[in-house]
């Protein structure tokens, strides 16, 4: 169960890694069903197979418990590559296209999106969930069949040396290789040209991605964080909002994207909140945080001493936690009472176990002060009325959002996850993550036979034509100069050319009926 002391990839050699990845996907066998299946499967029994190594690693990096290490990175992943080889034949199937995409004059071109993989991708992963967050945009890649290059964080040095040997020992290394090390390694890779770059970690790094990805016009997604609000009014279970927001802000050492920054509550209610908070404290941590075997560490000093320094600045008061512990990275889950917007516990990214509780006298005042705060946030959470819910996701942008709980939006790996603006370009997870390294290329092909139908299209042209053809092949509005819908003739027309029903025959008679009247009027313009 030993782990592989942190090595990390000479520089000199990552041209080469990165050629050979590129070249294997110009073999074309990366395209096969059969070799995705493969992967795929592989990469299954190593997660099963490599478990203990896992869950070492990541006890060693971030103290991690097994129940987190096993809910939310290994069998996170083990998950994603049966999904993807439930629906993987399915998925790469052509799309036929017809109905309101194709309109009935074309339809004999058999219009189709075919799904190409796009092909040698770069995955950069963070230190949070440095399993999950790097394995999973591979599972899909492979699904697309790209090759792939991983770098893992080198702030969590055990687990990227796990990673890198399961690839090593259990996929193909000719398609998909892991690079290790920090600033000159990650440098060396973003010079290189990739097909898509996928970066996880924060806004500050995702910047320079962009950047440098921008230069070779190489698209990239960024799965970056935000200064995430959660709202809580009057009409809310506060017993409830005070034992999930705890959650959250615990799950990983609170080193979570997704978790709550800050709280906006009523201020009528905010002392009954805190009795809820340090009551769910008690119930989560009956010998204190620091005694259980469940809660994780900073990731390292640096970190901890950042959030350090918000507790420090805060010109709030604790009311919940605030014990610090430099020779462990431990940080007690603390919740801070704050005054000003300017205050550093509302101002910064805290991706940790601490947060901010701001009073407010109105719904009114906490929308405008989260979307002061941050505009576009990677998630936001609401405990209140369903009106308030339905409101606060009207005027509130976000990468998700979930109602009554913290962050589980994000908690099953079938739906799309992203965020949207300064908290993200992309989505992945379930079928997005297949396509996301996937290109949807259009495809039409024109039968022989219909030269005479298609017969206009050549020099010298003839406007009357292409009026008569413009008549037939284009609806008309159904409204007016005002945007008011009118319910004229072509209105009624469509609606006796429907009465024939949506059966096959009377699809087929409804085609065949424009087909011969184009084909008709057409010639007849040309005598």
């Amino acid at each position: 169960m030993a782990i592989p002391e942190f090595q990390t990839t000479a520089v000199e050699a990552i041209p080469g890694i990165a050629s050979t990845a590129r070249g294997a996907f110009r073999t074309h066998r990366t395209k096969t069903l059969q070799w995705r299946q493969t992967q795929l499967r592989k990469l299954y029994w190593a997660m099963e197979d490599y478990q203990p190594q896992i869950l070492e690693a990541l006890k060693q990096d971030l103290h991690k418990g097994d129940f987190e290490s096993l809910l939310t990175e290994i069998d996170w992943i083990k998950k994603d590559c049966l999904f993807m080889l439930d629906h993987l034949e399915e998925f790469m199937k052509d799309d036929k296209l017809g109905g309101p995409h194709v309109p009935m004059t074309h339809s004999f071109m058999k219009f189709r999106v075919r799904k190409e993989p796009l092909g040698t991708v770069l995955i950069i992963g963070p230190y949070n969930f440095p399993i999950q967050l790097t394995l999973a945009p591979l599972v899909g890649a492979i699904a697309a069949g790209c090759t792939a290059v991983l770098k893992p964080s080198e702030l969590t040095p055990a687990c990227a040396m796990i990673m890198k040997e399961l690839v090593e020992k259990r996929l193909d290394t000719s398609a998909i290789a892991v690079v290790n090390g920090g600033i000159p390694e990650t440098n060396a890779l973003m010079n290189e040209k990739w097909d898509k770059v996928f970066f996880t970690g924060s806004a500050a790094v995702g910047t320079i991605i962009a950047k440098k990805a921008a230069e070779t016009l190489t698209p990239v997604v960024l799965e970056l964080g935000g200064k995430n609000p959660a709202f809580i009014t009057k009409n809310a279970n506060l017993a409830l909002a005070a034992k999930r927001l705890l959650w959250g802000k615990t799950m990983n050492a609170g080193q979570v994207c997704l978790s709550q920054n800050y709280v906006l509550i009523d201020k009528d209610i905010v002392p009954t909140f805190i009795t809820h908070l340090n009551q769910a404290y008690k119930d989560m941590f009956p010998n204190g945080a620091k005694e259980s075997p469940d809660l994780g560490r900073i990731v390292n000093q640096r970190h901890f001493q950042r959030l350090k320094k918000m507790l420090d600045n805060t010109k709030g008061k604790i009311v919940m936690g605030g014990a610090l512990d430099e020779s462990e990275n431990y940080i007690e889950p603390t919740a801070v009472l704050v005054d000003s917007v300017d205050d550093s516990m509302m101002q910064e990214e805290s991706f940790g176990p601490i947060f901010s509780i701001y009073p407010v006298n109105s719904l009114d005042e906490a929308l405008n002060v989260a979307n002061l705060v941050h505009r576009t946030p990677l998630s936001l959470f609401t405990f209140g009325s369903k009106s308030e819910t339905k409101r606060i996701l009207n005027e509130m942008t976000s990468g998700g959002a979930t109602i009554n709980d913290a962050f589980f939006h994000a908690s099953l790996n079938t739906v799309p996850f992203g965020g949207v603006g300064d908290s993200g370009w992309g989505a992945y997870r379930g079928k997005a993550s297949f396509d996301c390294f996937t290109h949807a290329r259009t495809i039409s092909e024109t039968p022989i036979w219909a030269e005479k139908l298609i017969a206009i299209r050549y020099m010298p042209f003839d406007v009357s034509k292409l009026q008569l053809f413009t008549r037939l092949t284009t609806k008309k509005p159904n409204f007016d100069r005002n945007g008011k819908v009118v319910k004229g003739f072509g209105y009624w027309l469509a609606m006796l050319c429907g009465l024939g029903g949506r059966s096959a025959k009377g699809a087929f008679a409804r085609w065949l009926v424009v087909l011969v009247a184009h084909y008709l009027y057409t010639n007849r313009v040309g005598n």
